[in-house]
């Protein structure tokens, strides 16, 4: 049974309250009705990170591969962003664990090879020598081959822009 508490006289809105000795289930609670949060996730899980790498690397490698082949040419940009992307979900979800940039370095040099072999896959599907799946599923030894005539220095400059800035963003995300 709780006691009704007269308004305060003297402006001090804790006048005439429960004092120290009160029975603490009379006391109300103001901030009662409102839900408690659920704790923060733990991010310091390295499976998990490396996972959402892998899985950022492919869809990146896909995108940049079709962007590649649809304009013809690479862009330092999307090694950048397939880069970026690849790290930074390394991070976020993955924390701060230092094995995490170095990995998601290596994930997302693959990834811009990947999006390379892509590329030829998709600029062969515009000449007309058969679907882009066949070519690339199909004929995969004969993409790489095709990748190995056609590399040149930035061929291998992409991927270590790549690279670098995947470890660059599993930092940043990590923060």
């Amino acid at each position: 049974m709780s006691q009704s508490v007269p308004p305060p006289q003297s402006g001090n809105p804790f006048a005439g309250g429960p004092g120290p000795g009160a029975d603490p289930a009379a006391q109300q609670q103001p901030f009662a009705a409102y839900p408690v949060q659920p704790p923060a996730p733990a991010r310091n899980n390295l499976a998990l990170g490396l996972l959402a790498a892998f899985v950022a690397a492919l869809v990146a490698a896909g995108a940049y591969g079709g962007i590649a082949g649809a304009i013809d040419r690479e862009v330092g940009y999307a090694a950048v962003g397939v880069g970026l992307l690849v790290g930074f979900l390394a991070g976020k979800v993955g924390g701060r664990n230092p094995v995490l940039p170095v990995v998601s370095a290596v994930i997302a040099a693959g990834a811009v090879y990947l999006g390379q072999l892509v590329t030829i896959a998709v600029l062969l599907d515009k000449l007309g020598e058969g679907s882009f799946a066949e070519i690339f599923f199909q004929n995969f030894g004969g993409v790489m081959e095709l990748w190995k005539l056609a590399a040149d220095g930035m061929t291998y400059v992409f991927i270590a822009i790549g690279a670098v800035a995947a470890f660059a963003g599993a930092r940043k995300g990590a923060a």
